[in-house]
């Protein structure tokens, strides 16, 4: 995997109009999110949907408390390791709201700014499928190749940037499986 141009290669590409330019030119971080919708279902198309502002908020009772809400990630991996990208990496995709982080040298705000959102189809109970972890660490390895601030020291989770409102990934995402992806998949 690497990233031209923005996108992914390999990535299935379905816009979203949920972002907007970036206040700057740094992308310097990752924010690992979690969604599965319905709460607990792991199929369908209602996650595009909802990135894409398309959900009918009549077609489950749970969708009628995100109408108008309008986010979305760069990229989301589904529970059978497909990629999906839906706002090019250098563009300010809506995922992390309201939210602040110490990067090791001061606090930030804003994290939307300047970094890049992974959502991964899952939620807090259920772990999470061994083709998301690849995928995930092939997508951050072509992350890093792209994006020289972007160190494995600046992925973080929506939890910790926004502990009073999210908790996301959550305790059934495996921070340990995930580094051991990523000196499986390194590039050569």
């Amino acid at each position: 995997m690497q990233v031209k141009e923005g996108w992914l290669e390999g990535a299935r590409r379905v816009p979203s109009t949920n972002a907007n330019a970036r206040p700057d030119d740094e992308i310097s971080a990752l924010v690992l999110h979690s969604i599965s919708l319905p709460p607990g279902r792991f199929d369908g198309d209602a996650i595009e949907r909802l990135f894409t502002n398309t959900l009918d908020p009549a077609a489950h009772p749970y969708f009628a408390s995100l109408s108008g809400l309008r986010v979305c990630a760069h990229l989301l991996i589904r529970r059978d390791g497909e990629a999906v990208q839906f706002v090019p990496f250098e563009g300010r995709a809506w995922h992390a709201g309201r939210s602040r982080w110490f990067d090791g040298r001061r606090e930030r705000v804003e994290l939307n700014d300047f970094s890049i959102g992974i959502e991964l189809e899952g939620d807090e109970i259920h772990p999470y499928e061994d083709r998301q972890y690849r995928t995930l660490a092939k997508a951050i390895h072509a992350l890093m190749a792209a994006y020289p601030a972007l160190t494995q020291e600046r992925i973080t989770s929506h939890a910790r940037i926004a502990p009073l409102r999210k908790s996301d990934p959550g305790p059934a995402f495996d921070w340990a499986y995930l580094r051991q992806c990523l000196l499986a998949e390194k590039p050569a």
